[in-house]
């Protein structure tokens, strides 16, 4: 007596099964690639100068953490900060308090 062959919808149906959870493992194995170069780069660049990559300090500004470069004066806002120094200043003076924040001749900057 001979082995029983499978019909060939049987071995479409085994083909399919094991093409899917291959691609299942493959999207798994992209994801995680995704997330270790995401900690990578964060690893590379967090606390770094967007514009000459030296490293950046944390200053106080009106009690708003505000993140500096010494090396080429750039200051960033995080999310939410411009927010916070905005509705903590009076209309007309947010312009020039922007100005001395940028020009460094703001007194309250630890």
């Amino acid at each position: 007596m001979s082995p029983v062959k499978p019909s060939n919808k049987e071995e479409e149906y085994f083909l399919r099964k094991e093409a899917e959870k291959l691609k299942v493992a493959a999207e798994k194995a992209r994801k995680e690639m995704e997330e270790a170069e995401k900690r990578h780069l964060k690893d590379l660049h967090w606390m770094r100068c967007p514009k000459c990559g030296m490293a950046m300090k944390e200053i106080t500004f009106r009690g708003v953490q505000i993140d500096k470069c010494f090396s080429c004066g750039g200051m960033y806002l995080d999310d939410g900060e411009f927010e916070q120094l905005a509705s903590s200043e009076q209309k007309g003076n947010f312009l020039s308090s922007l100005k001395r924040i940028f020009t460094g001749q703001e007194e309250e900057i630890h």
